[in-house]
């Protein structure tokens, strides 16, 4: 075992990474599961503390640092990994489909077992590269909204660099250990920003609902996970203490994407756009910054990839089994799929905070931090998303599963879908049902809090009560909605248009510079070919002036004249340049 936690744990998915695509199907997703499962054994007994320290380019480096944070997201990491590959394999995904899902996890868990600034942004840039490949390999529509997320992450990832520069400058080391966080001033705020485009942050969010719905349903699985939550991590990193401003922001992010998910008919969609409204509920524990605010952060973080990954898995076999990914088209599917119908029920019911269920447990302990603190409009907000949360998913569940019937029978998950599905559904209600179990492996202590009170189960079912009123009263509207454009559809064709016009520009001046040095050094090569003609010429234009226009006059001079003129010249420039 200390042979094994010796190795940092993201080496042994990217080595299974390198090897699936050289291998059968069957083969590489069994060394995937084996290595992702590795990534949870390693997290569970290595000790706090230990950690593989480097020197890379003569900075001092933490390659594998394992404290309370990196364990709890190695843990749940590699668990969803493994849960993740078996899907992949049930769901007919190839072996380089696979690779690239890997390497995706394995950078994802290089940068959140990194124990300094420089190791963290080497991965989370990596991070980007693997999951555009992962979107890319499904190629048709997926391949222009790879590149728009390439793009995106690509800001982002700079402004974490430039931040993390500065701090370099101010404290004199990457290491997390000089200094509490980021530095104050503007290198938090490229910091916040450039992370914010990861955990999707009202205006730079676009890029999830574009891109999950596009590759194959097993890669969506993946996605859903990992680059929003390295984000969360990355956002605690560097805001311990937390900040009111990304408190609010959270709450902000969790109406937002819930009222937007809530007009969508694109079922990955409509599941994209509720993993911002949900990673509102955790940038707004790690804004608080209590004790019970970063622990319900982290438990959320937990929950989430659990509970939201099912969801994908669900919908997924939706796709898989009838061809389509809009609402209008699917209905009347738990009689045939009751399997697939019974895990999204617990994944929706988890998502929504009911009670018993474990999205109840870390959604109320923000919830109650922010009550504690004081911050009643923040609560609101987050009571408020709760409300759209319960109305997106009665919506999608009774479009999917009971409302009509689908045209032609439909066959339920396959086996190893089945495994997938009821084995984080089991996980969702076990840590609902028994809270303790996710309290003894969150990251913080210290802090008050009793799960099933009067008051937070009050809570519970009356977000409930309000989502089956407020689906009632919308239903009939709702069902009208066609596409609703983000703010995508304002900064993709501005970002086009404005690119092509700035190419053009510098283009077209270009050949019209080049244009002129072209013809001015084709003259000038004449004159000095030929002197005597070229004074000629230079004359006759000059009489010409003189005469009114009328007439040229000849101006003769010898050869000898003219290179005594062009010494002169030349011996001048000369003389000037070496008195300047």
């Amino acid at each position: 075992m200390e042979a094994l936690a010796a190795v940092p744990p993201f080496v042994y998915v990217l080595v299974a990474a390198l090897l699936a695509p050289l291998l059968p199907r069957l083969a590489a997703h069994a060394l995937g599961i084996v290595a992702t499962l590795a990534v949870v054994v390693v997290s569970l007994q290595t000790p706090e503390g230990a950690h593989v320290a480097v020197q890379f380019l003569g900075f001092d480096a933490v390659l594998f640092n394992v404290d309370p944070f990196s364990r709890l997201m190695g843990l749940i990491f590699g668990f969803i990994g493994a849960a993740a590959v078996l899907y992949s394999y049930a769901s007919s995904a190839d072996a380089v489909q696979t690779g690239f899902a890997l390497s995706y996890v394995g950078t994802s868990v290089g940068a959140v077992f990194a124990g300094d600034w420089l190791t963290l942004v080497f991965f989370w840039e990596l991070m980007a590269v693997t999951s555009t490949a992962l979107v890319w390999h499904y190629g048709g529509a997926a391949v222009r909204a790879g590149y728009r997320y390439a793009l995106l992450h690509g800001v982002g990832g700079s402004l974490v660099l430039g931040a993390i520069v500065w701090q370099y400058v101010e404290v004199g080391s990457f290491l997390f250990t000089a200094n509490e966080g980021i530095v104050a001033g503007l290198p938090a705020v490229l910091a916040a920003v450039g992370i914010g485009v990861n955990v999707g942050f009202i205006g730079l969010h676009a890029w999830l609902p574009d891109t999950y719905p596009r590759p194959h349903v097993a890669a969506s699985v993946f996605l859903c996970v990992y680059t929003t939550k390295t984000g969360v991590y990355a956002m605690y990193r560097a805001f311990p203490e937390g900040h009111l401003w990304l408190a609010y922001m959270g709450g902000a992010m969790a109406v937002f994407g819930a009222s937007m998910a809530l007009l969508q008919n694109d079922m990955r969609r409509l599941l994209s756009y509720h993993i911002q409204s949900q990673v509102g509920y955790m940038i707004a524990g790690v804004g608080i910054g209590s004790a019970l605010a970063t622990a319900g952060a982290f438990g959320h973080v937990f929950n989430h990839i659990l509970y939201k990954s099912l969801l994908f898995m669900t919908v997924g076999v939706v796709i898989y089994r009838t061809g389509e990914e809009s609402l209008k088209y699917v209905g009347g599917l738990a009689r045939e799929m009751p399997v697939t119908a019974g895990a999204f029920t617990v994944a929706a019911l988890s998502i929504a905070g009911f009670p018993g269920f474990n999205g109840f447990v870390s959604k109320g302990m923000v919830l109650g931090a922010a009550h504690y603190e004081h911050l009643d409009a923040l609560w609101y907000l987050l009571l408020l998303g709760g409300v759209g949360t319960f109305l997106s998913f009665i919506k999608l569940g009774y479009y999917v599963f009971f409302h009509g019937e689908h045209d032609g029978q439909v066959r339920d998950a396959n086996r190893g879908q089945q495994v997938a599905m009821v084995t984080v559904a089991v996980l969702c209600l076990v840590y609902g049902l028994v809270p303790d179990t996710l309290f003894t492996i969150l990251p913080v202590g210290g802090y008050d809090y009793t799960t099933f009170t009067v008051d937070h189960l009050i809570e519970g079912f009356g977000l409930a009560a309000a989502g089956l009123v407020g689906f009632a009263l919308l239903k009939k509207p709702l069902s009208k909605v066609g596409r609703v454009p983000d703010v995508d559809a304002v900064y993709n064709p501005l970002a086009f248009y404005g690119t092509r016009a700035l190419v053009r520009g510098v283009t077209d001046g270009y050949a019209a510079v080049d244009r002129q040095a072209v013809s001015l050094s084709t003259a000038t090569m004449w004159a000095a070919r030929n002197p005597g003609a070229a004074l000629e010429r230079a004359g006759a234009s000059v009489d010409a002036q003189d005469a009114g226009g009328v007439g040229p006059s000849r101006l003769g001079a010898g050869i000898g004249t003219s290179v005594l003129v062009l010494v002169l010249v030349v011996t001048l420039g000369v003389a000037l340049l070496m008195l300047g």
